[in-house]
């Protein structure tokens, strides 16, 4: 038993130097990337032709931008737009309760699987990340 123990805490640190590796990797990563974006946005924005197309597609964004509210204060597209926020509020609640509710599940069957009411076997998917904590 006490080699058990070893290998489950010489796993979990080696795990936890892979996640502190991967998560350094990840920032590094981050920031270049932003760093060569930045770069390739001054190298667009100092092109005159770029920049002209730009103006024009901001134009061009902002009239279609204008349309779309004057459709959507009409009272029949307003109660749509309304309709359509308010079920995709409901989809992110029903996602947010039905990851819970599989978490649980996955814990208290010890299975990743699950039948549907049609009979179609479903997998359980994890996906799991970092996040700084609120301090």
């Amino acid at each position: 038993m006490p080699n058990d123990t070893t290998n489950q805490a010489d796993t979990l640190l080696n795990i936890e130097s892979l996640v502190k590796s991967y998560y350094q990797r990840l920032n590094s990563l981050t920031l270049e990337v932003r760093q060569l974006k930045e770069m390739m946005d001054s190298t667009l924005n100092n092109d005159s032709e770029y920049h002209e197309n730009d103006l024009a597609a901001k134009k061009s964004t902002k009239l279609r931008t204008i349309a779309r509210q004057k459709l959507l204060n009409v009272s029949a597209n307003a109660d749509l737009f309304d309709k359509i926020k308010d079920h995709q509020a409901q989809l992110r609640e029903l996602k947010i309760g039905l990851s819970e509710y599989l978490t649980q599940y996955m814990a208290l069957s010890g299975t990743n699987k699950i039948e549907s009411v049609d009979g179609a076997i479903l997998e359980i998917v994890t996906n799991a990340k970092l996040v700084k904590k609120k301090e």
